[in-house]
């Protein structure tokens, strides 16, 4: 359920917002930056309603869930134009963002202490399951409107995750059942001297190249490398290795330790992107061979620093869910940034979705895709080596 408002949402949105609603896609970068910048107020007041109503998750959980059903369809099913749009998202972020803070601050209680070989085994499912949830959320739209009545794919995605939203409310249940234990007021001055705000950058400049990827990837399958209707089999490929990775990543870490083992996913990541900038038109089986490394790169991304930050919070007894309001907000304000800057970027250079574009357009493509997350994993490696060796130690 929260995945498919995550990652999907930014996969889908230029192409629906573009095609369907007809709206530039300059436009529509410049709201999504504001709705993330909205963000960063909201989420650390969800995360500090979650920490003062802590015995009360399970109905914040269920307004999380009944928001996102009411939000869905706003935006793929009843939105028409800006204002319509506008609305559906900050519904539907809202109640991501809630639901996200509260299976995160539960970290703890989950894992059953502040361990980190028990933290890193309940990430590990945690991680897989938000990534499956990727791979169905991701794939869903184009299966919908192969199997329904509806031409509209879209449209009917938004309303069978009306159904799925309040399953998830009824069978989850007995997550919120434990209270978690009692910890101390998150301060900036006590985040800071758990060591958790390098955490947090490194987050926030690690999430950058995958936001631009996630943001762009439609087009450079579509407009780049010319492989109509197949964009749907990669990112099945790149999430599917990301899931599967995970445990391997877990058993990694345990040996080598996080430092080492996020030095490796990140190395991993730059050729990736290295080879992709490589590609042109046909490419299809290099860039399935490309999707598989990325994706097992990111979910050591996606395993470990969250493990990192809830251990920094656990050992100076912190209240987690203002913290994972940040956290939180840190994560989707690069996703915001990316479609601020690529979308512009591209609607700049002249490139327009579903048509030929020229060698400008086409090269500004690239460069979004590949080139500048490169330069941005870069120097997500540089904040690694520069966090004590007790952040990233095993």
């Amino acid at each position: 359920m929260l995945a498919a408002a995550g990652l999907p949402l930014y996969i889908h949105l230029p192409r629906f917002a573009s095609v369907h609603l007809g709206l530039e896609l300059a436009t529509l970068g410049g709201l999504l930056l504001l709705l993330r910048i909205i963000d960063l107020v909201q989420d650390p007041l969800l995360g500090w309603i979650a920490d003062r109503f802590s015995t009360a998750h399970g109905w914040l959980a269920l307004i999380a869930s009944v928001g996102l059903a009411i939000g869905f369809p706003l935006v793929f099913s009843v939105a028409q134009g800006l204002g319509g749009l506008v609305f559906g998202l900050v519904v539907l972020f809202t109640a991501y963002s809630l639901g996200m803070v509260l299976i995160y601050a539960r970290s703890t209680v989950l894992a059953g202490g502040a361990d980190t070989v028990a933290l890193t085994r309940m990430a590990s499912y945690r991680e897989a399951g938000l990534l499956f949830g990727v791979i169905l959320a991701a794939l869903a739209p184009d299966l919908l409107s192969q199997i329904s009545a509806e031409t509209d794919g879209y449209a009917v995605f938004g309303w069978v995750m009306v159904v799925i939203c309040l399953l998830c409310a009824l069978l989850c249940r007995p997550i919120w059942k434990e209270h978690p234990a009692k910890t101390d007021p998150l301060t900036w001055g006590a985040l800071t001297k758990a060591k958790a705000t390098g955490i947090v950058l490194l987050y926030l400049v690690n999430s950058l190249p995958v936001a631009l990827t996630a943001t762009l990837f439609l087009f450079f399958v579509e407009d780049h490398l010319h492989l109509p209707g197949q964009a749907g089999g990669f990112l099945v490929l790149f999430f599917l290795a990301a899931a599967i990775s995970v445990p391997v990543w877990r058993r990694i870490s345990d040996y080598l330790g996080i430092r080492k083992t996020l030095l490796i996913a990140m190395s991993l990541a730059i050729v990736s992107f290295a080879g992709a900038a490589g590609l042109s038109a046909g490419h299809g089986l290099a860039f399935a061979v490309i999707c598989v490394a990325s994706g097992a790169a990111s979910g050591a991304d996606l395993l470990l620093l969250p493990v990192m930050f809830s251990r920094a919070l656990a050992r100076q007894g912190l209240n987690a869910g203002l913290a994972f309001g940040i956290w939180s907000g840190a994560g989707k304000l690069a996703l915001a940034l990316a479609a601020f800057v690529a979308l512009p970027l591209l609607d700049w250079a002249g490139f327009q979705p579903g048509r030929i574009n020229d060698a400008t357009g086409q090269r500004a493509l690239v460069f979004a895709y590949a080139i500048l997350p490169l330069f941005l994993k870069l120097l997500a490696i540089g904040l690694v080596l520069s966090l004590p060796k007790s952040e990233t130690s095993s």
